[in-house]
């Protein structure tokens, strides 16, 4: 049986770039998952990230993406086509996900089947938590997320304590 990872990327003292950490949190206290199922909370780890590529057989990366369109807007893209779209470009992440992918492929090394989930940020500032249009949009892109990992044919049960995303972005000012 195939595993997968499910990535979340993302400083969550910049607003909408920890969307993706954030995502992996709700995801996590709200679900029940495959056991072949592990999540990670990359944050900004860039290049430590590397292993955790190298050893996923499936990937989902989590992140805010840049692309010129409406804050809130996602987008399921393959991440072998995402040259320029500006994921992980920059800033915190310095070193990213995709920059990990492409030295994995430089080193002639097997890629994991890897797909970016990303969400059209609104602001990128110094805050914890998100901005409207991003919680406007957070039950779609969980939705999003979870259509992705079922298309793999993984299980997924919703628990029946449910955590808001409020609290769940609370529990990171802890």
């Amino acid at each position: 049986m195939h595993e997968l990872t499910i990535l979340g990327i993302g400083n969550i003292l910049q607003g909408d770039d920890g969307i993706g950490v954030y995502a992996t949190a709700f995801l996590k206290k709200n679900y029940d998952f495959s056991p072949n199922i592990h999540f990670k909370e990359g944050g900004v780890a860039g290049m430590a990230l590397l292993d955790t590529i190298e050893e996923s057989y499936s990937l989902i990366i989590l992140d805010s993406i840049e692309i010129d369109d409406a804050p809130g807007s996602i987008y399921v893209i393959p991440a072998n086509e995402l040259g320029g779209y500006g994921i992980n470009c920059g800033g915190a992440h310095e070193i990213g996900v995709l920059e990990c992918l492409d030295m994995l492929e430089l080193q002639g090394k097997e890629l994991p089947n890897a797909t970016v989930i990303g969400i059209v940020p609104q602001e990128i500032d110094l805050q914890i938590g998100l901005s409207a249009p991003l919680k406007e949009h957070f039950e779609d892109y969980i939705k999003t997320v979870i259509s992705a990992i079922m298309k793999l044919d993984f299980k997924i049960e919703k628990r029946k304590k449910q955590y808001s995303l409020q609290e769940i972005i609370d529990g990171f000012k802890d």
